[in-house]
């Protein structure tokens, strides 16, 4: 090999290792500027999302309190036009078709089941009550499924309220096939009735099993059936032995609450009949909730004249009447 050919090879070697270091510091370089940019995206998104749940934290905390808990989806749904019913009318309109008058009044006046119409025939009713809920359940507004923008804070607790909201009719009217007396939803100087927020409270706790909700729903049930006055069953849902375990049922949909608003609504959407339903809030898992606290009414004194009263049920029923009696002495 003659010298031009070595000094060709060595000037090739230096360039090849020279284009090698420069491409390794390009990589290496490219690497660092997305690392960076991804850094940055995430960050704003971060921002966006936290801006956004401040915003729908101000605007869903109605009760004033400094965060979004039960009472607040309560109220705003309370609030919704359609919402509230009445008692005597969604009695009489269900049962104009099947019974006489006579059997009508009897239910309104009392209930249901002293009325003869049978555990079999309400379960019919209460079915086409949570089918036809269910179904106004499909329409809610896809903007749940929207990426969280802040713009979005303004249509979210609207949406959170409307599927909330459906979930509280099915619920009264529930109630009152099962044969519980009407419930005060009227709002008065923008505020709602304690008792009324503590047993619906209670009857979602029921139909998402929170732990104690049942038990608590069905001893409800049974102060009123033995003739507990209304005014002292407020004492004992609002101070006596109950209201503890409305407390701890608020304090766990206040936990959800949290997920649900400030992280589920701007991360996952769920394809549904009808529309787009964001985090926990589904099409899907209505019925399901609404089969609980079915299960639930159907088994209680009010309903059943031969429910067997579980230990724990019975425990707080004797609290409460006791509770009942010293009020009552006071």
């Amino acid at each position: 090999m003659d010298i031009s050919e070595k000094a060709a090879k060595t000037i090739s070697k230096s360039a090849e290792n020279i284009d090698i270091q420069k491409v390794g510091e390009i990589a290496s370089n490219a690497s660092k500027e997305v690392q960076k940019m991804a850094v940055g995206v995430s960050d704003k998104a971060k921002e966006g999302v936290v801006k956004s749940a401040e915003a729908v934290n101000k605007v869903m905390d109605v009760n004033g309190d400094g965060q979004v808990d039960i009472e607040d989806i309560i109220i705003m749904g309370l609030r919704i036009p359609g919402i509230c019913i009445s008692r005597e009318e969604f009695l009489r309109c269900e049962f104009m078709k099947d019974y006489p008058q006579e059997i009508i009044e009897d239910a309104i006046a009392f209930n249901p089941a002293h009325a003869g119409i049978s555990s079999e025939k309400i379960e019919k009713y209460a079915d086409e009550v949570i089918k036809f809920e269910r179904n106004c359940v499909s329409g809610i507004s896809a903007a749940l499924s929207t990426p969280g923008g802040f713009a979005m804070a303004a249509t979210i607790p609207a949406d959170i309220a409307q599927y909330y909201g459906y979930m509280l009719r099915v619920t009264q009217k529930l109630l009152y096939l099962y044969g519980f007396p009407e419930i005060d939803v009227t709002e008065k100087g923008k505020k709602f009735d304690t008792e009324t927020l503590n047993i619906l409270t209670l009857c979602l706790g029921v139909m998402y099993g929170v732990a104690g909700a049942n038990n608590a729903l069905k001893a409800v049930a049974k102060a009123l059936g033995t003739g507990v006055q209304k005014q002292l069953m407020k004492k004992a849902l609002t101070k006596g032995t109950i209201y503890p375990i409305v407390k701890s049922t608020a304090k766990w949909f206040g936990v959800r609450m949290t997920k649900e608003v400030f992280t589920g609504f701007f991360k996952h959407a769920i394809p549904v009949v009808g529309g787009v339903i964001g985090g926990g809030l589904t099409f899907m898992s209505f019925k399901p909730c609404c089969d609980k606290l079915k299960a639930s009414l159907r088994d209680t004194l009010l309903s059943n004249p031969n429910h067997q009263v579980t230990e724990d049920e019975n425990i707080i029923t004797v609290e409460t009447l006791e509770e009942i009696d010293c009020v009552e002495d006071n």
